[in-house]
């Protein structure tokens, strides 16, 4: 203890000096830095020997962070832990001092809550199974609905004529026909008016585990928001924040401000037109290697990947066969490219394999030619229903049917898998058997924007003909830094080797494979293995990373507690007796809600409770009428403590709103039994 006084005693001096401009937050923020002084010493007294575990010497001490600045300075508010989310519920000891805010990422040392995502090998997908609700939740959720649709004509039919004025929009003018007329327009005014309060909610701080939410209330039933210019902090369960990676302070966030003083916020201009530096090309090259592809190219957009890359793809002649549940983007694209359009049964094998002898029979309408070509598009992980693609089974018709395949991974890249690489990793599948794999960097690396893989000659091709890059702004080098930080924790940095001739890329396998006879070929792409570690040549070099991310120690840890919280939350509701969507291995858990009125009632009473909790709720034109969710998003920043949280939350609001319609009561267990027994819930 004699070298932890000094070290102590260095310490407060620095916090007095600081106290006599500003006041000390509080007695918590106090205590932490004093523990996080003592906790520094004794690591440093303790140096080659094996450390021994010791009481923590405060709840404060949980907050603990890179730098002392950082703790010295927090917020006030982050210490009122009054909703129990500042404080961790399992105080750490003195020897556990975490690198992260906890109110960002949760502090979890248990190694029990780790799992791995990953397909057990030679067996089949299993296959969704579809409770339906009792006859009365249809049947009362359909008169909902017909009631306020009934309302809703009676209330513009006698509005148009008491207050002209206020349906303006509605009227004809001058010859002119109203541009919002449709069903759109009334669905929106006079149902989805009544449910505003659960969309759009204003957030401020980092969409962490926690999130801080703006206050407000409606005097007219949600015409108008006014804020009350109060705030309050909530367990974060909606947003895309599957690694954690939202951080405001460590290893990316360092390195983003690192290229801000480089590289400034922008490159102002197009990929084509002088917005393309050397950040963009490493960026790329190192996407390509993470997905396993020759070339890679990035958009600064998800959304425009999809709808401005796939008429680069395809065009008049050729076949789309698509889900019918895919995202948004992908149809807009279709629709620009002038393709031909077929759609199948929603992860349906036997309904793809039947429209495939279809069209490839029958050939294009009309005259019955060929199709020029035939793609087929589908999603790793559906976002709506949590979903996984059965990929084995439509590589499998890709091999007989000879057509092109195009997958999503907006949801599964960096989600799934036991290295993070999405889908093809969690089913063990070489991702050289897909044509093209794109994904977006808004979910699991913390950023933004998109990317399409596949060979370098179609790559290429995309550069040119794709809409992205001749007319949108190019990625900022803030954004792509952080992509670059993120993954390369993802994957690890490889460590120098003095010889190069050793250091050899699985990925140089598949490229044998052309010149190989074909039995060579089936058997070198059958031993394909995930590329590993990131080569430090293929990073910036002023990037520096601390060790735990460049090692990828926390990558895998991430990539671990993800897997377990999600098939904890997911197999946890289950066993409540709720009705869910969805794979157990993804990290969105959609909850069947039904009735529009749940809806409201089931955002608010989530927020009220002591720990609030932010959800997002989904209804229709986003899913069919009568199916309307709450969709939880699981993150690797979430403890196991903050999934019971949920868990009993939902119990007892299932409880009031009449919910829980899956398994019979006789199967159910009771919340607390689910969380006693957690491992075992999550390895059900």
């Amino acid at each position: 203890m004699a070298l932890a006084k000094p070290a102590s005693i260095s310490f407060l001096k620095k916090r007095k000096s600081q106290t006599l401009s500003s006041p000390m937050p509080s007695a918590a923020s106090y205590l932490s830095a004093l523990s996080q002084a003592d906790a520094r010493a004794r690591n440093h007294n303790n140096a080659g020997r094996s450390p021994t575990s010791t009481p923590a010497l405060s709840l404060s001490s949980s907050i603990t962070s890179s730098s002392e600045d950082t703790v010295l300075n927090e917020d006030d508010t982050i210490f009122d832990n009054s909703d129990g989310l500042a404080l961790p519920a399992r105080p750490p000891t003195s020897e556990q001092v975490f690198t992260t805010v906890h109110t960002e990422f949760g502090h979890c040392a248990d190694q029990r809550y780790r799992l791995v995502s990953e397909h057990p090998s030679g067996t089949e997908l299993p296959s969704h199974v579809d409770y339906d609700p009792p006859y009365y939740i249809l049947l009362s959720t359909y008169v909902s609905y017909l009631i306020l649709i009934c309302l809703g004509h009676v209330r513009d039919f006698v509005g148009k004529r008491l207050n002209p004025s206020s349906y303006t929009h509605l009227i004809p003018k001058n010859g002119y026909a109203p541009l919002n007329s449709d069903f759109d327009s009334f669905y929106t005014r006079r149902l989805k008016t009544r449910l505003d309060e659960c969309f759009s909610q204003p957030v401020t701080g980092v969409a962490g585990r926690t999130i801080v939410l703006l206050d407000r209330i409606s005097p007219d039933y949600n015409h108008t928001q006014i804020f009350t210019g109060n705030r309050t902090r909530a367990l974060n369960i909606s947003s895309y924040n599957y690694l954690g990676f939202a951080q405001a302070r460590g290893g990316c966030a360092d390195a983003v401000e690192d290229s801000i003083r480089r590289y400034g916020i922008s490159t102002c201009g197009t990929r084509l037109t002088g917005g393309s530096s050397d950040l963009h090309t490493i960026s790329e090259a190192l996407v390509a290697n993470f997905v396993g592809m020759e070339d890679a190219l990035i958009s600064s957009m998800g959304f425009a990947t999809n709808s401005t890359f796939i008429p680069a793809l395809v065009g008049k002649g050729c076949l789309v066969i698509s889900d019918e549940l895919n995202h948004a983007s992908i149809r807009f694209g279709v629709r620009l490219s002038g393709a031909h359009v077929r759609m199948f049964k929603h992860n349906d094998m036997k309904s793809l394999e039947s429209l495939l002898r279809e069209v490839i029979s029958q050939g294009q309408p009309k005259h019955h030619r060929p199709w020029k070509k035939i793609l087929v598009i589908v999603e790793g992980l559906y976002s709506m229903e949590g979903t996984l693609v059965n990929l084995p089974a439509v590589i499998e018709l890709k091999k007989k049917y000879k057509f092109y395949l195009f997958v999503d991974e907006a949801h599964s890249i960096g989600a799934l898998g036991p290295h993070g690489r999405g889908v093809a990793d969690y089913f063990g599948i070489n991702p050289r058997n897909i044509d093209m794999l794109m994904g977006t960097f808004t979910k699991s690396f913390g950023a933004a924007g998109g990317y399409i893989a596949g060979n370098k000659d179609l790559i290429d091709r995309l550069r040119v003909h794709g809409h992205s890059g001749a007319y949108a702004e190019a990625m900022t080098p803030a954004v792509l830094t952080q992509v670059v930080a993120s993954m390369a924790s993802i994957m690890g940095v490889a460590v120098p080797s003095m010889n190069p001739s050793s250091s050899t890329s699985t990925l140089r396998l598949t490229s044998a494979t052309n010149s190989a006879p074909n039995n060579t070929a089936c058997a070198i792409e059958e031993e394909y293995s995930h590329p590993g570690a990131a080569p430090p040549s293929s990073l910036p070099q002023w990037l520096t990373l601390p060790p735990a991310l460049s090692s990828g120690i926390e990558g895998s840890n991430r990539l671990r507690r993800l897997a377990f919280n999600a098939r904890y939350l997911h197999n946890g509701l289950n066993k409540l007796g709720f009705i869910t969507y969805g794979h157990p291995a993804s990290p969105i858990v959609p909850l069947l809600l039904f009735n529009p009125g749940k809806m409201n009632m089931f955002h608010r009473m989530m927020k009220d409770r002591q720990t609030p909790i932010v959800v997002v709720v989904v209804a229709y034109p986003a899913t069919p009428l009568v199916t309307s969710r709450v969709r939880f998003c699981v993150s690797a920043a979430h403890t196991k403590e903050d999934v019971d949280t949920v868990l009993r939350a939902c119990d007892e609001i299932g409880d009031v709103l009449d919910l829980k319609h899956g398994i019979k009561p006789s199967e159910r267990w009771s919340v607390e039994q689910i969380c006693e027994r957690a491992v075992e819930v999550a390895e059900m």
